[in-house]
């Protein structure tokens, strides 16, 4: 009878351990589930831009001086960098660094709300959320809007270098490091000048030339003194044009060329310029 006993109890135990073991919906060889899913981002919407770097010019500069300037970054078809800038005709600081530096001057000098390059950085943040400007509403003919909080500069400005830039395609990287630029002559010249060059790179791209030259006894610089009629190249020398303005074809070409060594000769320019070509290869910096 003990016996007896003894195998009942051990059959019972048994069954108990089978049935236990059977009460899981899984095989034995899966893995548990864990408490709490895995953090997962959705996946980035395909944009309808051409991806790469898109940079546009405004053609001149302003009557204030500056000429305006955009880079664009274009990854996975979505805009995801902007750059809205300005190069100054003395080719000395970009708008944002002089903005930045205190050198604009936009709310000591004009009462403006934030500087300039705050407002720049407010419209550019637009333009990345928005991806486009479609939805923006300008209060006035000057380019003015209520739609972008805290900026009272021209956006309509920004608008069209930004579709300039679009229209023409991913152009990539200029060969220059960007920043501003110069050089000077080691002596002055014999006729009394000594050469000054200065210029500012925004993505790789020179947008501002400036050759000039400081005189050995004139108080003037030579592209004022030109200006002003006291260098007198055409007067005196019966020149196609006076200094200053054969100095800028000599700036606005390599502009246009972005290479130095494709400036040997230039048709409406009668002066030397190989103290300023020599220059600009001292002062440039290549990526």
């Amino acid at each position: 009878m003990r016996k007896l006993f003894s195998l009942m109890l051990v059959l019972a135990l048994v069954g108990s351990l089978m049935i236990g073991c059977g009460s899981t919906d899984e095989p034995d060889n899966m893995t548990p589930e864990t408490t709490a899913a895995p953090e997962t981002s959705a996946p980035e919407v395909q944009g309808d831009y051409e991806d790469g770097i898109y940079f546009a010019t405004e053609p001149g500069f302003s009557d204030s001086g500056w000429k305006g300037t955009v880079t664009v970054t274009v990854e996975g078809g979505n805009i995801v960098d902007v750059d809205w800038n300005a190069a100054n005709t003395s080719a000395g600081k970009d708008k944002k660094t002089a903005s930045a530096d205190g050198d604009y001057g936009m709310v000591a000098k004009g009462n403006a709300q934030a500087e300039w390059h705050e407002q720049a950085e407010l419209a550019e943040a637009y333009l990345i959320e928005n991806q486009s400007f479609d939805g923006i509403n300008y209060v006035d003919e000057d380019g003015h809007t209520d739609t972008i909080a805290g900026v009272s500069i021209h956006v309509n400005d920004f608008e069209a270098l930004v579709e300039t830039a679009m229209a023409q395609g991913p152009v990539g990287t200029g060969i220059y490091k960007d920043g501003t630029f110069s050089a000077e002559a080691d002596a002055f010249s014999d006729s009394g000048w000594k050469d000054t060059v200065s210029f500012t790179v925004i993505n790789g791209n020179i947008v501002a030339a400036n050759w000039n030259a400081i005189g050995e006894t004139s108080e003037k610089d030579k592209k004022t003194a030109s200006i002003d009629g006291d260098y007198g190249m055409v007067a005196k020398g019966n020149a196609s044009a006076e200094w200053h303005e054969q100095a800028m074809e000599i700036e606005n070409y390599l502009i246009s060329v972005q290479d130095l060594g494709e400036i040997d000769t230039i048709a409406s320019v009668s002066i030397s310029f190989d103290g300023f070509l020599a220059l600009a290869e001292e002062a440039l910096e290549l990526r």
